[in-house]
C-alpha cells in the first residue's frame, strides 16, 4: 500500500489536471495525524538541517504549488497542508516569504473560494516564530479597484483576476491591517464557514506593538483615520464562533502584558490616548465591556450597583448567557488581572463595575481554576492596595510570568519587588492549533 501511495506523488505535478486531482485525492487521507503512511510520505528526509532535497520532500513543494491550481485541486492541497502544519518539521518550508505572501493575498481577496482553508493554514503557521517574523514585516502588492484594494498575488486557479484587469498603479501596503479587516469582515458572513484567522501575532512583543500602534485601515482612500488595530477585534469576544472568541480573548490578554498600553486598552473611543513610546494619539480601544460581557449573566442589580456598570452591561436581556468555554472565561479573567498591574487600571475597574459583575459570575462558576482567578481579582479590587512598587508608563509585564504569580499576592503581602521585563519570552501566548479537516 505504501509503495502504491508513493507512486502517486509523481502525479501531483502531472500536466493533466484530472491526474493531479486523483493523486491528491488518494494522498489526502494520509495527511491527518495518526494516518499509517503519513510520516513515510510527507516527513521522510525532513529534520535536523531542515527541509532536505530528498525526493519525498518534493511533496511539500508540490502541495504549495497546487494551492494555486484549479478549485478541485487547490481545495484538497490547502486541506492537506492544514493537516500537516501541526508538525514543527514543516514550519520552515511553509513559512517562506513567497508562499506566505500568496496565502495572505489570497485570504484578503473576497473572491477567494478557499480563503477559509488558507486562513486555517496561516493560523497554524503563526503559532511559531518564523511565520510571525515574516508576517509582521510583510507588505503585499495591491491595485486600487472599484473603491477597494485588489491583492495582485492572490491570482490563481480558484481566484481569478477582475475583468477588465485593474489599470491603476501597483503599490505595496502592510499586510497586517488588511488581515485585521478580513477578520472583521468574516464575522458578517452569516452561516458561511468562518474565516478562522487567529491574530497570533500578538504573542510576540513586535506583534503586540502592531495591535497597540495607531494604523490607517481604509487604505483605498487617500487619507484614513488612525485606530488601534486591537479596537477592530475586541467586539468578537461574544461571537458565535468559538475559534474567533478564543483568538480575540487571547489577543487582548497578550496585549495586556504591555503595561504602557493599559490606559489605551481600557479607555473609551471618545478619548484620544497614546501608547509610549509613540506620540501619535488614537481613540481608546474600550475593551472592558467586551471582557465583561462574556462573564455577565441575566442577573438584576440594585440601583447603586447598576450605576457603576458600563452602559453595555446595564439591563441585559433575561436570556443572556455566560461564555460556555471555561478556557475562554479563564483568559478573560487573566486579562483583567493583567490590567490590574497599574494603579490606574485597578481604579478604572473599581469605578466601572468589574467587582459587581465578578461577584455574580463567581456564584455561577463551576470551574475551580476560573473561580480561583476570580477570587484573586476580587482581592485586588476590594482589598487594600498591594504593597508592590507601582508600574510606570515605561514598563512591560514579564511575559514569562504566570498571571497567578503576577497578581496572586495577598493584599497583606510585604513583597515590593516589581516583575522583571523580558520581552523575548512569549510563553504568555495562548496557542491553539486548528485540528484536522
Amino acid at each position: 500500500m505504501e509503495a502504491q501511495l508513493l507512486e502517486l506523488v509523481q502525479f501531483l505535478r502531472d500536466r493533466n489536471p484530472q491526474a493531479r486531482q486523483l493523486a491528491l485525492e488518494n494522498l489526502l487521507p494520509q495527511t491527518v495525524p495518526g494516518a499509517p503512511h503519513r510520516n513515510s510520505i510527507f516527513f521522510k528526509g525532513l529534520g535536523g538541517g531542515g527541509l532536505q532535497k530528498a525526493k519525498e520532500s518534493d511533496v511539500i513543494r508540490d502541495l504549495k504549488l497546487l494551492c494555486r491550481d484549479q478549485l478541485s485541486v487547490s481545495h484538497d492541497a490547502f486541506r492537506a497542508l492544514v493537516n500537516l502544519s501541526d508538525s514543527p518539521l514543516l514550519i520552515t518550508p511553509l513559512s517562506d516569504p513567497a508562499f506566505l505572501n500568496f496565502i495572505v493575498s489570497y485570504i484578503i481577496n473576497p473572491q477567494s473560494i478557499c480563503a477559509d482553508l488558507a486562513a486555517m493554514l496561516l493560523s497554524n503557521l503563526t503559532a511559531s516564530s518564523p511565520a510571525c517574523s515574516v508576517l509582521l514585516k510583510m507588505k503585499i502588492k495591491v491595485i486600487l479597484h472599484n473603491g477597494s484594494l485588489y491583492p495582485v498575488d492572490s491570482r490563481c486557479g480558484s481566484c481569478g483576476a477582475p475583468v477588465p484587469y485593474p489599470t491603476g498603479e501597483e503599490k505595496e501596503v502592510p499586510a497586517l491591517p488588511l488581515l485585521v479587516e478580513a477578520f472583521v469582515q468574516g464575522a458578517t458572513m452569516g452561516d458561511i464557514t468562518e474565516l478562522n484567522k487567529r491574530p497570533a501575532q500578538g504573542r510576540s512583543p513586535t506583534g503586540r506593538d502592531f495591535f497597540l500602534s495607531p494604523q490607517p485601515f481604509e487604505l483605498a482612500k487617500e487619507s484614513s483615520a488612525l485606530n488601534y488595530p486591537l479596537s477592530k477585534i475586541v467586539p468578537f469576544t461574544e461571537h458565535k464562533d468559538p475559534i474567533r472568541r478564543k483568538g480575540t480573548a487571547s489577543t487582548i490578554k497578550n496585549c495586556a502584558f504591555n503595561a504602557r498600553a493599559h490606559k489605551a486598552i481600557l479607555s473609551r473611543d471618545t478619548e484620544m490616548v497614546t501608547v509610549k513610546p509613540s506620540t501619535t494619539p488614537a481613540p481608546g480601544i474600550g475593551a472592558l465591556p467586551y471582557l465583561l460581557l462574556p462573564l455577565a449573566g441575566p442577573e438584576e442589580f440594585d440601583l447603586d450597583d447598576q450605576e457603576k456598570l458600563l452602559p453595555e452591561l446595564q439591563f441585559l436581556d433575561p436570556s443572556k448567557t455566560r461564555e460556555a468555554d471555561a478556557s475562554i472565561r479563564l483568559i478573560l479573567v487573566e486579562s483583567l488581572l493583567l490590567l490590574c498591574h497599574t494603579r490606574w487600571g485597578r481604579d478604572y475597574q473599581r469605578e466601572h463595575g468589574v467587582y459587581e459583575i465578578l461577584r455574580e459570575a463567581h456564584m455561577h462558576e463551576k470551574n475551580d481554576n476560573v473561580q480561583e482567578h476570580m477570587e484573586r481579582l476580587v482581592q485586588l479590587l476590594k482589598g487594600d492596595e498591594p504593597k508592590i512598587a507601582p508600574a510606570d508608563d515605561d514598563e512591560d509585564i514579564d511575559a514569562g510570568m504566570e498571571v497567578q504569580d503576577l497578581m496572586g499576592t495577598p493584599a497583606s503581602s510585604t513583597d515590593s519587588t516589581k516583575p522583571k521585563v523580558d520581552d523575548d519570552d512569549d510563553s504568555d501566548a495562548e496557542d491553539f492549533m486548528i485540528e484536522e479537516i
